[in-house]
């Protein structure tokens, strides 16, 4: 059983993941150890577990001890418990638990965008978008709809923020996915290149008259795909577009010009992760 510790000290470091540190001071806390994450709610904690993420402190109501963090804590047996009644833990975090449950992980190293993409076929690209929300929306799509892996360029948020974490439920974990290129210099020229040494057919979802559908037949016949998402706000590059072999948009009606990224990516995976 782990050591479950009543928070009487709201000042305690050992709680300043949970309630003090910000998204970019726990990338680098614990160094060089690969930094650290909030996963939050027992289904994304046990898929976080699950996929080899190690934990390193627990933060529940004490109810949840023999309830719905059960499981989590049977798996976890070392790892320190911090547990007070919702309104204590509420006063300390600024926000209501109302997922009862935050775990405190440790990052781990990237894989190694080569090796991935090797075992791939359908691969889903994301160009500097920005938003925590549409990246885990577009990361619990791509693992739903058959794409193999999750390729980011260096500009994106960082997937495992935990609002990203939160909205993916946990699909983060459950779908291979790395960062393409050191720095935003490196994209999309020597990104594009790198996807096409690897053998990949590059199709970028854009707004322009003369692309193709999702389900044109020649896109079905690739053997290989990588499909292409843009910035929340103006879409992919120019240059993006201009270097791809592929230009795919989707039809829209009632005058619509375009869906969100995040619905986009949903008809583009579900069309295009057809095997």
């Amino acid at each position: 059983m782990p050591t479950i510790i009543e928070i009487t000290d709201y000042h305690a470091p050992e709680l300043d993941v949970f309630a003090r540190l910000n998204e970019r001071e726990l990338i680098h806390l614990y160094d060089p150890q690969e930094g650290l994450f909030i996963a939050e709610s027992p289904n994304v904690i046990l898929r976080a577990l699950n996929g080899g993420y190690q934990p390193v402190s627990l933060l529940m109501e004490r109810r949840h001890i023999q309830g719905q963090g059960r499981e989590i804590l049977a798996r976890c047996p070392e790892t320190p418990v911090y547990v007070a009644p919702l309104e204590v833990l509420t006063q300390l975090t600024g926000f209501p638990l109302t997922r009862g449950i935050l775990c405190a992980m440790r990052r781990r190293p990237l894989p190694d965008p080569a090796e991935l993409c090797a075992r791939a076929r359908r691969v889903a690209v994301l160009e500097d978008i920005m938003n925590p929300t549409n990246i885990g929306a577009i990361v619990r799509s791509a693992a739903a709809l058959n794409m193999d892996a999750v390729l980011l360029t260096p500009s994106c948020c960082d997937p495992l923020y935990r609002r990203s974490v939160r909205v993916s439920m946990g699909t983060i974990f459950q779908i291979p996915w790395t960062v393409i290129g050191q720095t935003a210099a490196d994209w999309p020229g020597a990104g594009i290149e790198f996807l096409r040494r690897q053998g990949f057919r590059t199709v970028a979802m854009a707004l322009r008259d003369d692309s193709l559908t999702p389900d044109d037949p020649r896109l079905r016949a690739e053997s290989k795909l990588a499909v292409i998402l843009g910035t929340e706000g103006d879409g992919l590059s120019s240059a993006t577009i201009a270097a791809c072999d592929y230009t795919v948009r989707i039809s829209m009606a009632h005058g619509v010009d375009s869906l969100n990224v995040a619905a986009a990516s949903a008809v583009a995976f579900w069309e295009l992760g057809k095997r």
